[in-house]
């Protein structure tokens, strides 16, 4: 999509709002990530919560027509694709749906990549971080498994491309157990089956600042939230946090930080290696951890245009960003990192990414 900036912005996509019988098992018949949404509440005064869908409502993926409307929004807006998130163990997929219709019906006409989410899953979510539900495991015969599965998707006409080649995001690939391997055959599978070699970004989420190129990617994205820029924020409570929260009638465990200055203080710990940039709708994991929750508070509409726009700006002259815009999240709602349409907002979150991306850009990237 040209926007007529050069930039191109792509948003990554939590496709855990329809049911699966793994989640019926762990959290209860009918889960979907709506279950933690609609359960949040107000923990302090001025506390947005619980956050809200307007225009779409309390969407299912299984409902194509769900899948269009985002596209359409996404559209609008100046969104050139989403990036969902791919959940692979051994072979075995999960959230997979929403991806594989998409595939299969060719609707919604939008651009797409992926990005492996490959992490084990725990009740993490609920603080019991111990808890393992499903083991992320690696060998070389399932690296070329999955290689071969992700050459497919890179087949497909809308498979979002940089400078030709496609785009895939790799989460965690510092816990791979031999990374150049497993990169290594995935662009050996590409290019045997007659693709381009991919472009593979490893996100530096709990490596932060680490240029992740010696673990065989061919650039770093530079992770937003970066919460570990913030002081203490990955702590437990001191007695004068728990004090100062009692005093303000605040659950005392709760972490509250306001969005532009921790947006500040991520800008000041930015990498000087080679890096792809990436900017966050907010952050309130409030759903998910209740009373110990970090929270980002004044994430606003104008709050966040005005701090996108330094990130937009820091990447006009610097030959080390390449400038292609990742954008936390589209659908994250129970971490507060949404653009979709809210009842507390509006369409303000997309005006406000559609107003800062029409700022020019110094040079565009390659399609």
């Amino acid at each position: 999509m040209d926007n007529g900036t050069g930039i191109r912005v792509i948003a990554y996509y939590l496709p855990q709002f329809h049911p699966i019988p793994e989640n019926d098992e762990w959290w209860g018949n009918g889960f979907t990530e709506w279950t933690n949404v609609t359960k949040a509440r107000p923990l302090f005064r001025g506390h947005e919560q619980p956050k809200l869908p307007s225009d779409l409502g309390f969407y299912d993926l299984r409902v194509p027509e769900v899948r269009e409307q985002q596209a359409e929004l996404a559209r609008q807006y100046g969104v050139e694709g989403f990036c969902y998130w791919h959940y692979w163990f051994n072979g075995r997929r999960l959230l997979n749906r929403p991806l594989d219709e998409i595939r299969t019906s060719g609707r919604p006409d939008f651009p797409f990549c992926v990005g492996w989410a490959n992490e084990s899953w725990t009740r993490r979510m609920t603080g019991e971080e111990q808890e393992l539900l499903l083991e992320q495991t690696y060998s070389p015969d399932d690296d070329l498994a999955h290689a071969r599965w992700l050459a497919e998707l890179f087949a497909d006409s809308r498979y979002i491309r940089v400078n030709g080649r496609p785009l895939f995001i790799l989460y965690r690939v510092h816990a791979l157990p031999e990374p150049q391997r497993t990169t290594d055959t995935i662009r050996a599978e590409s290019v045997r089956l007659g693709l381009p070699e991919p472009l593979i970004v490893g996100r530096d989420t709990f490596a932060a600042r680490q240029d992740l190129r010696r673990f065989g990617v061919d650039i770093t994205e530079y992770a937003a939230p970066n919460l570990g820029a913030i002081s203490g924020v990955g702590e437990p409570a001191g007695t004068r946090d728990l004090i100062r929260n009692l005093a303000r009638g605040i659950p005392a465990r709760l972490k509250l930080y306001d969005y532009e200055e921790a947006c500040r203080l991520m800008e000041l710990g930015r990498p000087k290696h080679p890096h792809v940039r990436c900017f966050f709708a907010g952050w309130d994991n409030t759903a998910r951890r209740g009373r110990k929750a970090v929270i980002l508070t004044n994430a606003t509409p104008d709050a966040f245009a005005r701090r996108l726009r330094v990130v937009i700006d820091s990447m006009r002259d610097e030959s080390n960003v390449l400038p292609l815009l990742m954008i936390n999240a589209w659908n994250e709602w129970a971490e507060g990192m949404v653009l979709e349409p809210s009842r507390q907002y509006g369409h303000g979150f997309l005006e406000a990414l559609q107003r800062e991306v029409a700022r020019p850009l110094s040079s565009p990237v390659g399609k």
